[in-house]
């Protein structure tokens, strides 16, 4: 910054008459001095108090509109006007009332409480004004009276003068203050100061046009920042523009659909859950724990068979689905054609039917959305029952294949058995008796012959050992014997007829036997296949899945969608997102080219 030095030399052009007393006459000088040079001088105090001796008070004319005093002349003509006029100006002294007053202004301006600092700096503007203050406080009165702030930053920054007899950066010497016109109390300025120079030949004397390094660097530096400037204006302004049309209007219109356009959706929850009977325990408790969780598998083949389009065309058929949605009062976006495809009719039931499922609490939950409440809960009780027959069937063709097997195995047995004894009867009834009971009779009878062919034998030789055996005896013992002998013979060819032979009663004994063997075998497979069939019972009452359905599904009374604020939010994170990646990619892309 470029300080004004103070003026040290003067150039003097002609003597000036003696000044006018009075406001006209300060205002005819002033007017004068516009077209004329005139020389700075250093006002003396008793100028002030010359002033203020006038007879309009201590503080009648301003300083603005006193007439700078002439140099004397070297004329001695001159010399006697200018002593003529110092007579003049000097007889009237200091007055009691102006010296009054300047005491009263100066107590004033110890109370303001000024600092150090402050009164120093009073000081010394002071003396670069030319002023010859008695004290710091006396030099702000001065100040204030010419209508100098001197506490002023411009006033700070004229305190830095050059050295004495410098020059100024165009060669000429002189005071930097006489170039500016600012100076000379033109109708443009805040306030008149003095002493004040004049342009010398009538001219205006404008500052030099060059500037020094420090100047036209600080100028360069100047126009650098207010490009830079410039080009940050620009480009924020251009980034809030495509802020503005890639992100805020989207936006906008997003919100201006969810407030304004969307129809309101109604959602009805439910929760149900698949289970499935332990079957029959031998524990204590099995009683008590008559049920358990389904697997995984039937619960994930129920979610698909509700999230399925045979489960849309059920729904369909039996409620309408599809006349609900194409409906006039629902807005066109959510609304279906007039006629539509099955696969648009899907799109929009995989929309408004979701169905989650929980494997840490084996928990399916169930939300329907519609645009009438009642719709929505009507169309979630249809989908419970489709969800329960589904249920029914998943272990039915296992049930039902596992008890026909076991009720097949049964009648076969049965019937197995009733063939091995209706052959056992058979056999019964064409030997008429039992040809194993015969048998064995036929045995009893050669043994008990055989027995009593021994006694008779036995007599006979008793009889016989006698010296003199009588006769009729022992004719009568030869004839028992020989009458037991021709019996034995005729049961063993019997029994001998009843063992040998196609028809003999051995061969029809065995047939029996293994008529009864077979009998004993069809009993036990005809338990075995009762047993099977028990245990099939009781597998299939086991895979029975129940669905069970723990929060009823109840009408909304108020809509849950579109959840405005939330879905506004989204949208703007999602253009932001969008146009982030864009410009990111537009930079690498950018940055690749030109590098």
């Amino acid at each position: 910054m470029t300080t004004k030095p103070k003026a040290r030399k003067f150039r003097i052009k002609r003597s000036a008459p003696p000044p006018p007393q009075g406001l006209a006459a300060a205002a005819e000088n002033n007017a004068a001095r516009e077209t004329e040079p005139v020389t700075l001088r250093r006002p003396q105090p008793q100028d002030r108090s010359d002033i203020s001796d006038r007879p309009g008070g201590p503080r009648a004319v301003p300083d603005a509109a006193m007439p700078p005093e002439r140099p004397a002349p070297t004329s001695g003509a001159g010399k006697d006007e200018d002593t003529a006029s110092s007579e003049t100006a000097r007889t009237g002294e200091v007055s009691s009332a102006s010296e009054v007053a300047g005491e009263l202004d100066m107590d004033a301006i110890r109370r303001e409480g000024l600092t150090g600092r402050q009164l120093r700096m009073a000081r010394r503007v002071a003396q670069k004004h030319g002023l010859a203050p008695t004290s710091d406080f006396d030099a702000v009165r001065l100040l204030r009276a010419r209508g100098i702030d001197p506490f002023q930053r411009s006033n700070m920054l004229e305190l830095v003068v050059p050295q004495a007899g410098g020059e100024h950066r165009d060669g000429a010497p002189g005071d930097i203050m006489a170039n500016l016109p600012a100076q000379r109390g033109g109708a443009g300025q805040g306030r008149v100061q003095l002493p004040q120079t004049v342009p010398a030949g009538g001219g205006v004397n404008l500052p030099s046009t060059e500037l020094s390094p420090a100047q036209r660097r600080e100028r360069e530096i100047g126009e650098i920042q207010r490009d830079i400037s410039r080009r940050r204006r620009r480009k924020l302004g251009l980034l809030m523009v495509r802020l503005a049309f890639f992100v805020m209007l989207p936006t906008f219109a997003a919100g201006y659909y969810f407030y304004k356009v969307a129809t309101p959706m109604y959602a009805t929850t439910s929760q149900f859950m698949l289970i499935q009977s332990e079957g029959t325990s031998t524990s204590p408790f099995g009683g008590l724990l008559p049920t358990q969780f389904a697997n995984s598998q039937d619960s994930i083949a129920t979610q698909a068979y509700l999230q399925s389009k045979d489960a849309m065309l059920r729904l369909d058929q039996d409620v309408g689905f599809k006349s609900h949605f194409t409906d006039d009062s629902i807005d066109p976006i959510q609304r279906l054609t007039d006629d539509p495809t099955n696969e648009e009719a899907y799109k929009v039931y995989k929309k408004n039917v979701k169905i989650g499922y929980d494997p840490t609490e084996g928990v399916i939950r169930m939300e329907v959305v519609a645009a009438d409440p009642e719709v929505s809960t009507d169309f979630s009780r249809h989908l419970l029952e489709y969800a329960e027959e589904r249920v029914n069937n998943l272990s039915k063709k296992k049930r039902e294949d596992g008890m026909a097997d076991a009720v097949e195995g049964l009648e076969l047995a049965q019937q197995n058995r009733r063939d091995v004894q209706q052959r056992l009867i058979e056999l019964q009834v064409q030997n008429g008796v039992d040809p194993e009971a015969e048998i064995v009779a036929i045995r009893s009878q050669i043994t008990t012959y055989e027995g009593l062919l021994i006694e008779k034998e036995l007599e006979l030789a008793a009889l016989l050992d006698n010296i003199r055996p009588n006769k009729a005896k022992v004719d009568g013992a030869q004839g028992d014997v020989r009458r037991i002998n021709d019996q034995l013979d005729k049961l063993n060819d019997r029994l001998n007829s009843a063992t040998q032979g196609d028809d003999s009663l051995a061969k029809k004994a065995v047939e029996l036997q293994l008529a009864q063997a077979d009998l004993v075998a069809a009993d036990a497979n005809l338990q075995l296949a009762q047993t099977g069939l028990e245990a099939a019972r009781a597998e299939a009452n086991r895979q029975v899945r129940y669905l069970t359905v723990a929060v009823e599904p109840v009408a909304p009374q108020e809509p849950t969608y579109p959840r405005k604020f939330e879905n506004t939010i989204l949208a703007f994170l999602i253009f932001a997102g969008i146009y982030l990646m864009l410009s990111l990619t537009a930079a690498i892309l950018r940055e690749q080219v030109t590098s």
